[in-house]
């Protein structure tokens, strides 16, 4: 339990400051976009457009907020299969925190007391969460369950690319909430791959769960970089944080077997609800600080010299 909890507070690290640097490469792309006024710098509904995107990546910041990503994605893949769901999910999904408090200081961003109070709040029900886990579930689960995930993360990352695409600058928060689901559904699908202890290729190969996990964490990633690039970073990560945590922690709960101590699941259930009322909160709270840049003002022609 205890080697879990740290690796996931590990993969929180992470992914809380590649979320940041994410932001400040988006940033920057954005505000070259903006100083070239290139046309291809968003889509006519007003949001990025894939090229916009694809140089957002290429930013040095960019891509050391990735390989942070990527490295809390093998220590969240851990925590996964080491504690219940609904506590690995949530653990991890505190990197709201650490976004918080990492934004003040490299995107110049202030944090109001009402956004403070709702930090506080998640980070009480992380403290209930902790206390009230029990043991993770086996991770069995029956074959049209690995299907199922894929065709879910099949229908839902590839509605949220269409959406974005027509929701434009609105769609920072749909974003934002999409990529949670998208990493959320990586963590059940490392819980029930087959192929993995013992290791076993061809049986990895062959598992749907992994075409899920594949399909859940590119797409999750893209429409990651489009809500930090129209929206609010705390925002964004917060509603990032409701679809990371709900739908897996209601799925281990209900279908592979995790539960709390027992007499103390009133305590899981209160934190869980308290850990995303407080992540809604700071979204809902969040004062706005678009990541578009808008184009410099022209200058002023001088006015004619009176003859």
């Amino acid at each position: 339990m205890i080697i879990g909890l740290v690796t996931a507070v590990a993969a929180s690290a992470c992914y809380g400051t590649g979320s940041v640097l994410q932001a400040v490469g988006s940033r920057k792309s954005a505000q070259r976009e903006a100083a070239t006024a290139t046309s291809t710098a968003t889509t006519q509904h007003g949001g990025p457009s894939l090229s916009s995107t694809a140089k957002a990546a290429v930013t040095w910041e960019f891509m050391v907020g990735t390989v942070l990503d990527f490295i809390g994605f093998a220590l969240g893949a851990l925590a996964a299969r080491m504690l219940p769901l609904f506590l690995s999910q949530t653990v991890i999904s505190a990197n709201l925190i650490v976004t918080a408090l990492l934004s003040i200081k490299l995107l110049g961003i202030k944090l109001n007391r009402r956004e403070w109070m709702s930090i506080g709040v998640v980070c009480s029900a992380l403290v209930l969460l902790a206390t009230a886990a029990g043991h993770e579930g086996s991770g069995d689960a029956a074959r049209s369950t690995h299907w199922w995930l894929l065709i879910i993360s099949v229908v839902l990352m590839g509605g949220g690319w269409i959406a974005v695409h027509f929701l434009g600058s609105r769609a920072a928060i749909l974003a934002g909430l999409l990529s949670g689901l998208g990493f959320g559904a990586i963590g059940v699908g490392v819980r029930i791959l087959d192929g993995i202890d013992p290791f076993d290729l061809p049986t990895l190969l062959a598992d749907p769960a992994l075409y899920a996990i594949l399909i859940s964490g590119s797409v999750g990633m893209y429409l990651h970089t489009v809500a930090l690039q129209i929206g609010s970073v705390n925002g964004a990560t917060a509603a990032l944080v409701v679809g990371e945590t709900v739908l897996p922690g209601i799925i281990g709960v209900l279908w592979l077997g995790d539960a709390s101590r027992e007499g103390l699941a009133w305590m899981a259930v209160l934190g869980f609800l308290l850990a995303v009322a407080g992540a809604v909160a700071v979204a809902w709270f969040g004062e706005p600080d678009s990541h578009g840049v808008t184009p410099p003002k022209a200058e002023k022609s001088p006015e004619p010299t009176a003859v």
